[in-house]
């Protein structure tokens, strides 16, 4: 097949248009067009008033003869070209008697987006892996994590972090990502949602979401399908302990976990999947000796617009478009003290949700359903922060910090943001123009908020201890004006901040080699958002099969990089 890549129609072009502009792109006759099919559909909204659509469509013109004298034709056009190949091929098949000698099966700790995924190509590859769960089943989870939204009665080990789905499963479901993907295994990943119930619109629109409730049914039948493949999915399955043993060399491999019941599952080979929430997981692991370091992330509060702003910003007459939707953004701020602030984890017409896994907490974080329709935009507003600014030893000589130490800096402020809120997990807020002012709000304005169990309104920065480190609030007072700049009415009087926002990103990395595997414990896989490689559900899942191709190529007893004469 043949790409056109930059393929531009109007907006509001008619829906049998498409096709004659690839014609006329590719200048054959009609009848030599036998079928195409559109890879990618994005816009261009730089000029509001003359809004483009940009293809990337894929072509059946004839034959390999055919496609060869087109692109020779074509050859200096570089928006031309052969359609690549984003076929996913396994790394290997296991045998029917492959566990016949009892092999140990692998075991998958986690059963968020990367476990899931990990789980999956394991599964698919015959390798059927065990998963063990913390949390519950997505629709018992469901009941919860509503429990302290309309009760305030948390669950510690069933919520918004904790359970089948991951965090991602309360999210916007946002199925983009800016990794690199030589291999399109973000193509697998969408191309398993649509066949777990996802509209097929997701592997062609330029940022496909899909929210929370389709988010739960596709799980549902994603495990369903590891099951069905020889997998086994255990929920309410804490793992307490790692086993490990030295070899006769003195290099440590993994031999097994113990579970919070007292029940050892032997296994050579375990997938570390854990949310970046798992604190005590990770304080077992490296209690236990397992490599890690600190790394940067981002606190700051979420902030909440009437949608309709944002649309009109964004699009201006356009706004409402339905091929558009509700509309995004992406912004950030190099503040005068040297910090970065930036939007993330962007929610159109969406809520600010209760996403604490710890009693006497408050931690937020945004939600969408696939309609967008909710009256509210919201956004994390956040602050980068280096381990330095966390390290709780006050040592100031360059030595490494505790990979812990961040979460007791991120405890320490979702604690005082508890104490702000005036307990009940009830979260602090505050008008923008007030926090602006450095002033106290005590009424709300336009915005409702959407938070529940609800807010307090109070002020942000007070005296002596704010609900943020002072430079924090400093970089976020000046960025909300800067931001005005690129989104008319950012920083209008009336929208809300609601704090605060703590778990941006793991604040440690489980440090792995090129094999994926443990720097330091031969068959221990460190993987997904927990482990520090990746930042949302599609490089989550990504990161998921890589490490599940390099699991089954250390079981199978294949060199990495060799798929010469496997099954695929």
């Amino acid at each position: 097949m043949i790409r056109i890549n930059e393929l531009r129609l109007p907006l509001n072009h008619p829906e049998d248009a498409l096709r004659p502009a690839v014609v006329q792109r590719l200048g054959i006759p009609d009848a030599q067009l036998q079928a195409f099919t559109v890879f990618k559909r994005s816009y261009d909204a730089r000029k509001k008033s003359a809004m483009v659509l940009i293809y990337s469509v894929d072509c059946e013109v004839g034959g390999a003869a055919a496609e060869a004298a087109l692109l020779k034709q074509h050859a200096g056009d570089s928006h031309i070209k052969p359609s690549p190949d984003t076929a996913y091929r396994f790394a290997g098949h296991a045998p029917a008697d492959f566990f016949a000698t009892g092999r140990p099966r692998p075991v998958v700790i986690g059963f968020g987006p990367c476990g899931i995924f990990a789980a999956l190509i394991l599964a698919q590859m015959g390798l059927r892996p065990i998963v063990l769960e913390r949390g519950k089943q997505v629709r018992e989870r469901t009941k919860d994590t509503w429990g302290l939204w309309r009760e305030s009665v948390l669950d510690p080990e069933s919520n918004v972090q904790f359970g089948e789905g991951g965090a991602g499963t309360f999210s916007d479901g946002k199925l983009y990502s800016q990794i690199s993907d030589p291999r399109f295994l973000t193509r697998k990943v969408l191309t398993e949602f649509v066949k777990a119930g996802a509209p097929e619109e997701i592997l062609f629109v330029s940022k496909p979401h899909i929210g929370t409730f389709r988010l739960v049914s596709m799980v549902i039948k994603i495990r369903a399908e590891i099951e069905r493949l020889g997998g086994e999915i255990r929920f309410q399955q804490k793992v307490s302990d790692l086993l490990i043993e030295p070899d006769a060399g003195g290099q440590r491999h993994v031999r097994g976990v113990t579970l919070e019941s007292g029940e050892q599952i032997r296994a050579d080979h375990v997938v570390v999947a854990l949310g970046h929430s798992a604190r005590d997981t990770f304080t077992m692991l490296y209690g236990r000796g397992v490599y890690m370091e600190a790394k940067p992330f981002s606190i700051g509060y979420r902030i909440e617009h009437p949608q309709s702003i944002i649309d009109k910003a964004r699009f201006g007459p356009n706004a409402g478009h339905p091929l558009l939707g509700a509309a995004d953004y992406k912004l950030v701020h190099h503040a005068g003290n040297g910090r970065s602030v930036y939007s993330f984890c962007m929610c159109p017409g969406g809520t600010v949700v209760a996403a604490t896994s710890e009693p006497n907490r408050v931690v937020t974080n945004g939600m969408s359903q696939y309609s967008r329709a909710e009256r509210n935009a919201n956004a994390g507003i956040v602050v980068g922060i280096s381990p330095e600014d966390y390290r709780q030893d006050g040592k100031k000589d360059g030595s490494p910090v505790n990979p812990l130490d961040g979460f007791a800096f991120q405890r320490f402020w979702e604690s005082r943001a508890y104490e702000l809120g005036e307990g009940n997990y009830l979260a602090p807020a505050a008008l923008v123009g007030d926090f602006i002012k450095r002033q106290r709000s005590t009424a709300l304005g336009s915005v409702e908020p959407s938070y529940k169990p609800g807010v307090t309104m109070t002020d942000l920065q007070q005296k002596g201890l704010g609900s943020l480190p002072e430079y924090a609030l400093d970089a976020i007072r000046e960025a909300l004006p800067a931001f005005e700049r690129q989104i008319r009415g950012f920083s209008m009087n009336d929208a809300v901040l609601t704090g605060v926002e703590t778990r941006t990103s793991s604040p440690l990395r489980i440090t792995r080699g090129k094999d994926y595997q443990s720097l330091n414990v031969r068959g221990l896989y460190p993987a997904g958002e927990g482990a520090g490689y990746a930042g949302g559900i599609m490089s989550a899942g990504v990161d998921g099969i890589e490490v599940a191709e390099a699991l089954g190529k250390a079981m199978l007893g294949l060199e990495a990089g060799v798929v010469a004469g496997l099954k695929d």
